[in-house]
């Protein structure tokens, strides 16, 4: 995630009594599909939270591990109601990041999700809590969140069918159930979590209205599919079973036609032909599909197992191992009512095409298709379109100008060059499939190392296969490599050099949404030199450090840094060791965290002080380690239990210093734990980072002068 600066520009000479605001960045209200229902029915919870200007919120449908905090609904369970599948955000945004290394969604303006519930009993009891987390779009700071919600005003209308339900088979656990559409797998046991099957879930979400792109802008995503749909439709014509096609076509229609005009015309109903056809195909795709498809594709190892099969299947059959074809009884029928002539001729004479020409077109086709089940019902429509428009177009402009025919290349054994190498892309981009099922069920078969070793040996071979080191079944003999095949095999063969840091940790920035994230790569090269490029690995452990950190089996620091992870463990050190606290309120998932240890903390100046000269305490807000019920308490700031090390850090950052966003830097005295310098946050300006810390260090020695004086 790209950050500008963040400045926390403050009153340097009033600085003990400034006080930093607390951040609300989102608002909630919540409502119900339906203001009464029968009792065995289901309804529609609906949270919606509105966003300040500025800021984000994230989602609940991405990968719980990558970083950001996910958005979590957690319920209470009691007799009164089940819930019926997973919350389901509404169109939320997608976009990579570059630090952790993958894909997350998140909303600006307003967020929307929606809950199934099935009301049990009258007068249902629905409460529940909301964490997640938001940040600013250019500052790059971020707040967890923290939300109540009670669904108290519905009402219900008994029913017969449901009035005989014996109470006593529903459950009576009141344990706590955290549901989130997230694509990993979750650790809740099976008692504590309410779900729905699968196709319960999906009769459900058929029914619920979808809501527009809140900022009412087309994606990049369905640019990026048009581009490649309209690149397949082009690619398609070069292959063995379609470039010869269209000479034979053009011909005959010129040939049929009384004249040139009438040849014109037979050529654009068989070009729309072709586009109806491939249509038809897409609003059948879709249907079959339906709105869910994105959710299922994400969070189920089937489906992406199937594409992934689907792309292995295709990419071997473009190499030469068989050829997919459609049954010749089909194909007969369709070519015997092409011959009928007329408007139902030409389609007909289209159809055959389509089907004569499908072990070519067909892996292009079902690729297309793939890339656009994404949950959106017209992308797999646009996409066929934007595919048959291109595959259309050649037929249509030979008939209009036909003595272009004769500036055609002759067909040849290139034809086979180009299906061969499109087997190998086949081959490379089936991956992604099974990736994603990899990291969604943590089977650790396709880490990152592994996927890019893949990706180098295929377009390295791609590369000696075009240099004609490697024949393929129908390929043509050939004594020379021509200019073309020399320059795309130098281009498959940098492709492959560009690939090769990716196997020591380079983050290869041009592929990030095709790569599994960098947290799945072993041998990290660029996270181990910035954490030894200083040659100050501490030697100190055991003076630095008092006694072993708590928490420490779980919570690590940066750059080989040693310090604390409790406040008052820290503090007591600090003071034994005479050093000024440096206080760290991070998070697991704060993006801009990353950004400032890997940026401004790995500087030299930086880490030798941090190493040295001061004591170190990293202060989790979104560690879910539960306490001892000893060490619980209710806040004063917001009257609730604090029963983890996060909402405790987080509890500590606000009520004594007054802030909700990471990062959040604190340089603190600790014998009377009040402030050295100005607290700051994000901003990668390493200098003025250097100077905070000096200034600080110089403060910390003054005081201790006047301590010892008096």
């Amino acid at each position: 995630m790209k950050k500008y600066f963040v400045l926390f520009i403050l009153n340097f000479l009033y600085f003990p009594f400034l006080s930093a605001q607390i951040e609300t960045p989102v608002k909630w209200n919540y409502s119900t599909s339906a203001k009464e229902v029968k009792q065995g029915e289901t309804i529609d919870l609906i949270f919606n939270a509105e966003i300040i200007d500025g800021w984000h919120m994230f989602s609940s449908d991405f990968s719980p591990d990558l970083g950001p905090i996910v958005a979590t609904f957690t319920f209470e369970k009691n007799k009164t109601f089940d819930l019926v599948g997973k919350i389901k955000p509404l169109n939320p945004k997608k976009k990579f990041d570059d630090i952790f290394g993958g894909d997350y969604t998140y909303f600006n303006h307003k967020a929307v999700f929606k809950q199934k519930v099935k009301i049990l009993l009258p007068n249902p009891k629905i409460v529940g809590e909301f964490k997640g987390q938001a940040c600013t779009d250019d500052d790059g700071k971020c707040v967890p969140l923290n939300e109540d919600f009670e669904f108290n005003k519905i009402k219900v209308i008994a029913s017969s069918e449901n009035t005989s339900t014996d109470s006593s088979e529903l459950s009576n656990k009141n344990s706590i159930v955290s549901i989130a559409d997230t694509t990993q797998s979750t650790s809740l046991s099976d008692d504590s979590l309410i779900t729905g099957s699968s196709k319960e879930v999906q009769e459900a979400e058929n029914k619920t209205p979808q809501i527009a792109n809140p900022d009412n802008k087309k994606t990049d995503t369905l640019w990026d599919l048009i581009l490649l749909a309209f690149g397949g439709g082009l690619i398609a014509l070069i292959t063995p079973c379609v470039f010869p096609m269209i000479p034979m076509t053009v011909t005959f229609f010129l040939k049929s036609s009384k004249n040139r005009k009438e040849a014109i015309n037979k050529a654009l109903i068989f070009g729309i032909s072709i586009i109806v056809i491939y249509a038809i195909v897409g609003i059948i795709f879709s249907a079959t599909m339906g709105a869910d498809a994105a959710n299922i594709i994400a969070t189920h190892w089937l489906p992406n197992i199937i594409f992934f099969l689907v792309f292995l299947i295709f990419g071997i059959s473009f190499l030469g191992a068989f050829e997919i074809m459609i049954p010749s009884s089909l194909v007969n029928k369709i070519d015997a009512k092409a011959d009928q002539g007329g408007l139902a001729g030409i389609f007909f004479m289209a159809f055959a095409i389509v089907l004569v020409t499908f072990s070519c077109t067909g892996p292009i086709v079902g690729s297309v298709l793939v890339l656009a089940s994404d949950g959106q019902i017209l992308k797999p429509i646009i996409g066929m379109v934007t595919y048959a428009s291109a595959f259309a177009i050649p037929f249509t402009l030979f008939a209009m100008f036909p003595s272009w025919l004769n500036k055609l290349p002759k067909s040849g054994g290139w034809l086979n060059v180009v299906k061969v190498s499109l087997g190998f892309i086949e081959l490379a981009l089936g991956l992604k499939f099974l990736s994603i099922a990899d990291q969604v069920y943590g089977w650790h078969i396709l880490d990152r190392e592994i996927y890019i070793a893949i990706w180098i040996v295929i377009f390295t071979l791609l590369g000696i296969y075009l240099l004609g080191k490697i024949k393929m079944p129908h390929d043509s003999p050939s004594e020379k490599t021509s200019v073309a095949r020399l320059l795309l095999a130098i281009l498959s063969f940098t492709f492959s050099m560009y690939l090769f840091p990716g196997m020591f940790g380079a983050p290869l920035k041009a592929l990030s949404g095709y790569l599994p994230p960098l947290s799945t790569h072993d041998f990290d090269l660029p996270g181990l030199i910035r954490e030894y490029s200083s040659g100050m690995k501490s030697t100190s452990k055991e003076i630095m450090l008092c006694e072993t950190p708590k928490y420490s089996e779980k919570l690590h620091l940066p750059h080989g840094l040693n310090g604390y992870f409790d406040y008052k463990q820290a503090i007591e050190c600090a003071k034994k060791t005479n050093k000024p606290l440096f206080i760290d309120f991070t998070g697991h998932g704060c993006v801009n965290c990353r950004e400032m240890e890997a940026n401004v903390w790995s500087a030299p100046e930086v880490l030798n002080m941090l190493r040295n000269d001061f004591l170190i305490v990293a202060l989790y807000v979104d560690e879910p380690t539960k306490l001892a019920e000893s060490d619980i308490y209710i806040s004063k700031y917001d009257g609730k239990k604090k029963k983890n090390i996060g909402s405790q850090n987080a509890d500590r950052q606000i009520t004594q210093f007054n802030n909700n966003a990471q990062p959040y830097y604190v340089l603190l005295d600790p014998f009377t734990e009040e402030l050295l310098e100005t607290p700051t946050g994000y901003d990668k300006d390493v200098v003025k980072f250097i100077k905070y810390l000096e200034s600080a260090k110089a403060r910390f020695k003054q005081t201790q002068n006047k301590r010892v004086n008096n």
